[in-house]
């Protein structure tokens, strides 16, 4: 007897696929069970669909999206857990064989399931046939399985190939196992399957070819749409909370009046690959906006923070020059100084030093609030390259716990650990992670919304704002941004298709024959009326940016090179310099020793080079460099004492003839 089973779960192993059943923080739920028992000659004996009730835990929105079993219609239509592993272990006992396709994690997962009933787990030892094998690999011949091999195929497409017909309801376990059944039950015809495997004698085939003489047909089941039924209680609920909606979007209307956004989450050409945005672009479109701040979080690295504080300086300096000027001719000026808030996306993951096996982690965003804050920004993005490396630049809870002192964290919208917990895990995970990082960073942890109209956000938002509530976590909108313009989302699409070898053409989606890409064109830089219009019915998310903005203060970057000061002979010493920090006497000590050099190593000393040698100190003496060319030719010099060898040197500082002479 063949026991044909497939099962429908909240998600998949959050650790790996090799964990023991015993792991039950590993191992997804069991939502929907369905089963299908043939006799050796492939007849129907019983068949089994059944929804799980949720009994301490939720659907997430990434496991329903895929097999369309909402927490709505599992707890209304489901049957207790422990009813319906008692019908599987009955119908266990009467098979010989357990079958599926790519079987052994179904096994797993339910297994882990009568593991947590504290029940007999002796049924998964039971012989197991699997549809999914290097096997049946070899018979659909599709291309893009590793080391040159085969891909293992799908169910639809090890059912397209046998039967000339596509399988267009996957992801339901009653659709599955009929369609696992029928390409199992062709296989054993086409004797895929060999004898020895099914614990037959040779002589089974010639009893099995006489009962099925042609190509197996389907069963005829009747499967229930699970996704329309979902939907169908969902459209009632969302009737229900429609009601009260209205009156909030105008108190919030009136109450963000005068109020001014600030982008707190956005990325730049330094985000390597992934955004076309210039960082002077992202200022220009903030003084454009009227902007009073604006953040540059780039993915994993701190690169290009002089840049965007030194842009926002240069953008501050003609402010400052128009209200002038404003005042001057007795106008008004409204416009004020943009404050750059200096931040960094980093990826967030279980162990940064755990290397043997890929995990990413989540998206977490840190703002640095003063230059101690920025400080430790720093540190991280070092750790997360030497320590952390492993595919992407990754950090963890524990450094991050190590260096938080000055920062603020967003929770990193679609793409942070709260929000990953809610859409492919459970909100039970996600509520411990909110507070395990609330109690981390206090006051200064925010939950991130955005609202880049996409079908996820309608159904993570509710849960963040619920939990976020619950807990008394602030609430902060962003709209992450990979482009300044919104005409430059093409231009961005083309960036990521360079990125992954692919063509535009290509459609966007997951899996084989699709492409990564953004799903729209609204990550781009928005005004406030915008931001205000998306939020309006969330007005304490749109002002909490302002609060965050109160929190950082300014602070600058550039600074004078940090060179040791030369001791030079006090023949040289300029009484001045020690009255103004200026380096007369450094720079005296220096044309003393260029024109004894250049002696040695000229035969004369004419005009032109005269004229040139004074050109090139008046250079050095005009950019503050004398000390470096002193320190230099010292620990040269000194090499060459030693009998170490001193190279040529290059650039223009090494071919000029100071350096040449010295």
């Amino acid at each position: 007897m063949y026991l044909i089973f497939d099962t429908e779960t909240t998600g998949l192993p959050t650790k790996g696929y090799y964990e023991p059943i015993s792991d039950v923080d590993n191992w997804p739920r069991v939502v929907q069970l369905a089963w299908q028992l043939h006799d050796d000659d492939g007849a129907l004996i019983e068949h089994k669909d059944f929804l799980i009730k949720p009994d301490g835990f939720d659907i997430p929105y990434g496991a329903e999206k895929i097999h369309g079993i909402s927490t709505e219609l599992a707890a209304k239509n489901g049957i207790p857990l422990a009813e319906g592993l008692s019908l599987f272990k009955d119908a266990v006992s009467k098979s010989t064989f357990l079958v599926g396709h790519n079987v052994n994690f179904d096994v797993k997962t339910l297994g882990c399931e009568f593991f947590r009933s504290e029940q007999s787990t002796e049924w998964t030892e039971k012989s197991i046939l699997d549809t999914c094998t290097e096997k049946t690999a070899n018979l659909c011949k599709l291309l893009g399985g590793k080391g040159g091999r085969f891909k293992l195929p799908t169910l639809s497409e090890l059912h397209e190939h046998l039967f000339a017909s596509q399988f267009l309801e996957a992801h339901n376990a009653s659709a599955d196992v009929e369609a696992t059944s029928r390409c199992f039950l062709e296989l054993i015809r086409l004797k895929t399957f060999t004898a020895t495997e099914l614990k037959k004698a040779d002589e089974y085939f010639i009893n099995y070819s006489a009962a099925n003489p042609e190509t197996i047909r389907p069963v005829g089941l009747k499967h229930l749409n699970l996704k329309a039924e979902s939907e169908k209680l969902r459209k009632a609920v969302d009737h229900k909370d429609n009601t009260s909606g209205n009156q909030d979007s105008k108190v919030g209307i009136q109450q963000l009046k005068d109020y001014i956004f600030t982008h707190l989450h956005n990325h730049s050409q330094y985000s390597i690959l992934q955004s076309t945005a210039q960082v002077s672009g992202i200022l220009e479109k903030a003084f454009e906006h009227g902007m009073h701040s604006i953040a540059l979080t780039d993915s994993g690295n701190m690169m290009a923070a002089f840049h965007f504080e030194a842009a926002a300086n240069k953008i501050n300096k003609r402010i400052r020059a128009e209200k002038l000027q404003a005042e001057e001719e007795g106008r008004g000026y409204n416009k004020k100084e943009i404050l750059p808030i200096i931040g960094c996306e980093f990826n967030v993951c279980r162990d940064r030093n755990d290397k043997t096996q890929k995990d990413n982690g989540s998206k977490m965003v840190l703002l640095a609030k003063n230059k101690e804050g920025y400080q430790n920004l720093i540190k991280l993005a070092s750790i997360a390259y030497t320590e952390g490396m492993y595919y992407v630049p990754r950090i963890d809870r524990e450094v991050v716990q190590a260096h938080k002192e000055n920062l603020i964290m967003l929770s990193g919208g679609i793409k942070g650990e709260i929000s990953n917990l809610i859409l492919n895990v459970g909100e039970k995970q996600a509520e411990e992670a909110l507070i395990c990082w609330k109690n981390i960073f206090k006051e200064d942890f925010y939950i991130e919304l955005t609202r880049h109209g996409l079908e996820v956000e309608s159904r993570l938002n509710p849960a963040l704002v619920r939990l976020a509530r619950k807990h008394k976590v602030e609430l902060v909108a962003t709209n992450t941004s990979f482009y300044v313009e919104k005409e430059d989302s093409v231009a961005h699409d083309v960036l990521l298709c360079v990125k992954d070898n692919q063509l535009v053409e290509t459609k966007k989606g997951y899996g084989r024959g699709f492409r990564y890409g953004l799903e729209n064109d609204e990550y781009y830089i928005k005004s406030s009326d915008q931001m205000k219009k998306l939020f309006q019915d969330l007005p304490e998310a749109l002002l909490n940016t302002e609060e965050i903005v109160k929190k950082c203060a300014p602070y600058t970057l550039a600074r004078d090179v940090l060179l040791p000061e030369y001791d030079i002979p006090s023949r040289f010493i300029s009484a001045e310099d020690k009255k103004d920090g200026g380096k007369r006497g450094e720079n005296a000590f220096l044309r003393h020793l260029v024109y004894e050099g250049a002696k040695k190593r000229y035969t004369e000393i004419d005009d032109d080079l005269k004229e040139r040698i004074d050109f090139e100190l008046s250079t050095i003496e005009n950019t503050g460099y004398p000390g470096y060319f002193l320190i230099v030719q010292d620990f040269c010099n000194a090499a060459r004492d030693m009998g170490v060898s001193v190279g040529p040197g290059r650039g223009s500082a090494a071919g000029s003839v100071v350096a040449y002479s010295i």
